[in-house]
């Protein structure tokens, strides 16, 4: 038994589009159980349409998982 925290969150090759703007391009996000993570960039950068797109409120491409299950149009 391995006592490694299992992950809460994983986003695979995510992708965002504004009309034909890529906003995001391939990110990927891991987070363990229990650990508290922060999100920095420049202005601009895609933070907020990040966690939007995670969310639902953002269409977007990839693979969003909550508790090891993966989801669709969001986080419920």
């Amino acid at each position: 038994m391995s006592d490694a925290p299992s992950r809460i969150l994983e986003v695979r090759d995510f992708c965002v589009d504004y009309g034909k703007v890529r906003a995001l391009s391939d990110a990927t996000l891991h987070v363990q159980a229990g650990s508290i993570v922060t999100v920095i960039a420049p202005n601009a950068a895609g933070k907020s349409t990040l966690l939007n797109a995670i969310m639902g409120v953002l269409p977007s491409t990839g693979v969003v998982a909550f508790g090891g299950k993966a989801t669709q149009g969001g986080i419920e």
